[in-house]
């Protein structure tokens, strides 16, 4: 699992938390005694929520007048060396001879298509921010690497150079030479999954990686002088305890990270992890709960007294470390163009992209059908979700409270006419009942969570989807 800022595309997918749950569910209310993991919500709505387009409509259409607001680029690879136990992500393993070219090739197409429908009312195109996400980027081969720093600039049309650029790295995937062409194509961030330095831990999560092989790849990351280096760590996993999460905890800190991202685990259908079948139920479920939230603490408080900035319940940033986005951009406010058969795209009006699979025979489908495509097919839009008055006033209070700094009332005011109280009165009222609001009432100008809010951020997220997304997540035939 590694992360990339403002996309976020390659993130778990919300579902249940615990070993043997299926399905996504409707989350209930905030109250006494709710579950502290009921999904990790990086996204609204979730791509579960997704439905075919029946009109397909056409992109320059969809993106009409958008083209000269700031955008963010995001470019999908889905692939892996190996796909660990608790991923759920949109990428097969590994890659027959030529189709890691075929794919690029695709892309390029699809770039091409979509840079033209971009443009069609004339207006300049502008990116804010790009990023590579996955699976991993880094699978491709240097060469391969610097071909889709080319699709990014010369056919989507960003300043790689100009903008921050994050990518996500694997371990064994971060050699030498393709830190050099990311170092050299002006790459500013680089996210690196290591989930534990605790080798026994690792393999209890299906994860094929030794601690010495990661130090290696920190030091040859290092030594590409990325201005920006995160870690993505891992709690809850089989066997971890305070003293081993301490551990990993105190070997990322020795390679000083610009960010650190502390991640409850989670097992989900058609993972690696949820096909062991463990035993669960609601004393296995409440243990594994209070053993996330111990470690989940023992990690903020270890960051914090180490001279981080809490950002969200996940992320942690070192003072004084540049930031991977403009501080004033969301690419599900501003928009995002995602290339790839693995990503999503953003606009006011409408959320879209390709088929969503976990299922790694639908995986290989999707992808098979996507490097076939010639470039007139990337002209529409196919699975998405519409975007209303009122799912977009959910999606700008749960990409706000849901970060530590919380939301300017006064900014939702100025873009809805309304107040968050006012559209959202039992949801606020039930999350300051239960502690969770730092200011609890309608004149205050500014809502944020609490410490411990912000503990429950995976109840926090749920409890503000609308009814419809609930159902369509739930209704969705899971593959």
């Amino acid at each position: 699992m590694t992360t990339t800022p403002s996309t976020a595309s390659s993130a778990a997918v919300p579902s249940p938390a615990g070993p043997g749950r299926a399905g996504p569910a409707a989350a209930p209310p905030p109250a006494s005694g709710v579950r502290p993991y009921e999904s990790y919500v990086y996204a609204y709505p979730h791509k579960t929520a997704y439905r075919a387009l029946p009109d397909r409509p056409e992109l320059a259409r969809v993106w009409a007048g958008r083209a000269k607001d700031a955008l963010s680029l995001y470019l999908h690879i889905p692939f892996c060396e190996v796909r660990c136990g608790f991923c759920n992500l949109f990428t097969r393993i590994g890659a027959p001879d030529g189709l890691t070219g075929a794919y690029l090739d695709a892309l390029e197409r699809q770039a091409r298509t979509v840079r033209e429908a971009l443009g069609a009312d004339g207006g300049p195109v502008r990116f804010a921010a790009a990023a590579f996400g996955g699976g991993t980027p880094t699978f491709l081969t240097a060469a391969e690497l610097s071909r889709l720093c080319d699709i990014a600039e010369h056919t989507a049309g960003a300043d790689l150079r100009a903008v921050p650029l994050s990518v996500e790295a694997s371990p064994s995937t971060a050699t030498a030479d393709r830190l050099a062409v990311l170092a050299e194509r002006g790459t500013t961030r680089l996210s690196l999954g290591v989930q534990s330095f605790v080798d026994s831990e690792v393999r209890s999560a299906a994860r094929p990686q030794r601690r010495a092989d990661v130090e290696a790849a920190l030091g040859r990351i290092r030594a590409a002088a990325l201005p920006v280096l995160n870690i993505d760590l891992i709690y809850g996993i089989d066997g971890q305890t305070g003293a081993t999460w301490s551990r990993s905890l105190a070997a990322a800190l020795a390679w000083r990270p610009e960010e650190l991202y502390l991640y409850p685990l989670y097992v989900r259908p058609l993972t690696g992890l949820g096909r062991r079948g463990e035993a669960s139920g609601p004393l296995a479920e409440a243990a594994w709960d209070a053993q996330r939230l111990r470690l989940y603490r023992q990690g903020r408080d270890t960051l914090l007294s180490a001279g981080y900035e809490q950002v969200s319940m996940r992320m942690f940033r070192r003072p004084g470390a540049p930031t991977a986005v403009p501080a004033d951009h969301s690419c599900q406010t501003d928009g995002m163009v995602g290339l790839g058969c693995g990503a999503r795209s953003y606009t006011p009006a409408l959320h879209y992209s390709f088929d969503y699979a976990v299922d790694m025979r639908q995986i290989r489908a999707i992808v098979d059908d996507y490097v076939a495509r010639p470039g007139r097919d990337f002209a529409r839009a196919e699975y998405g979700r519409r975007m209303d008055d009122g799912e977009a006033r959910r999606r700008h209070l749960l990409q706000s409270l849901l970060q530590a700094e919380g939301m300017a009332v006064a900014d939702y005011r100025a873009r809805f006419g309304t107040g968050p109280f006012e559209d959202f009165p039992v949801e606020l009222r039930r999350f300051a009942e239960a502690g969770w609001l730092a200011e609890g009432g309608p004149g205050e100008a500014r809502l944020r969570l609490t410490p411990e809010g912000l503990a429950h951020s995976d109840a926090v997220g749920p409890a503000l989807f609308s009814s419809a997304v609930r159902s369509a997540m739930a209704g969705y035939a899971r593959k």
